[in-house]
């Protein structure tokens, strides 16, 4: 693994200490990222810099993206000095945003044109399990470039899964993203009538905590809500592209169209940058 030269787009606050982890497992890495100013941490920590996709890619056999959204994404592979600008034949691309399984589908026919392979292999959890290298990893695509790949998924998740054809990681990343928007308004929801009935947040929150209905995502939201601190780990408009984009991809559940009506309204009064949780903000006012 350490002898692969690994490409990197996309220096978010996900980017960033994801390919910070590959460096500190000895592979040599090289970044491309359209605001040239948030490779400076990365190049502090021993990166080289590409000034285009297609120039990152000519010089590196792996090349992994994280970036925002689905034209985000199209624009690094199939735009002007795009990575499929670039001599392909025989290497490989993943795809770790989180985007439409359309969209995977589609780059990877584009890729496969180029004699290149992809992977799509979005992640669940945010900010602190990408520096930790604790994330999950939902791949779909080739099996076989999957387990030659898999030393480098080691170095950023606890786990990864090969769900089966191209397409299914982004699937599966809107399914359990669905289930995260379910939790943090079920938590507020909650937490908000509790405080109707004169039962303290700090109280309500224990008992949920404490309890069966207790989750990794109630504990870690229990301070942003306690503090009135709703500064991103995820944010809130990432959720509502992801919601949206479900909904795109046929998701048609009884309680898809409420959980969607929230969190686009909650969008659209302003709170896009604040963190998921702030969601019971936007309830507060509006219940």
């Amino acid at each position: 693994m350490n002898k692969l030269k690994i490409g990197w787009v996309g220096l978010g606050n996900m980017g960033t200490p994801m390919a910070i982890n590959l460096l500190k497992a000895g592979v040599n890495v090289t970044v491309y990222n359209r605001t040239p100013g948030k490779a400076k941490d990365i190049i502090a920590a021993g990166a080289l810099t590409a000034a285009t996709p297609s120039l990152l890619l000519s010089n590196c056999d792996v090349v992994i993206s994280m970036v925002s959204d689905d034209e985000a994404v199209k624009q690094i592979y199939l735009g002007e000095n795009g990575l499929l600008s670039a001599a392909t034949s025989g290497k490989i691309a993943i795809d770790m945003s989180t985007v439409s399984p359309d969209t995977s589908r589609l780059i990877a026919a584009k890729c496969s044109e180029k004699e290149m392979s992809f992977l799509d292999a979005p992640v669940s959890g945010s900010v602190k399990p990408a520096q930790d290298g604790t994330l999950i990893i939902m791949v779909g695509g080739n099996e076989a470039i999957y387990k030659q790949v898999k030393p480098l998924f080691d170095c950023l998740g606890k786990l990864s899964l090969y769900l089966g054809e191209n397409g299914m990681g982004s699937s599966a990343k809107l399914a359990i993203n669905f289930f995260l928007g379910l939790n943090i308004q079920g938590i507020a929801e909650t937490v908000l009538f509790a405080k109707e009935k004169g039962i303290s947040t700090e109280n309500m929150l224990t008992i949920i905590n404490e309890g069966a209905c207790g989750s990794g995502i109630s504990r870690l939201k229990s301070a942003n809500i306690l503090n009135n601190d709703y500064t991103a780990a995820f944010a809130l408009k990432h959720l509502a592209k992801d919601l949206r984009l479900a909904k795109e991809a046929g998701l048609h559940t009884p309680l898809l169209e409420p959980l969607f009506s929230t969190y686009q309204k909650a969008l659209q009064s302003g709170m896009g940058n604040e963190d998921v949780m702030a969601v019971i903000n936007y309830l507060a006012e509006h219940q």
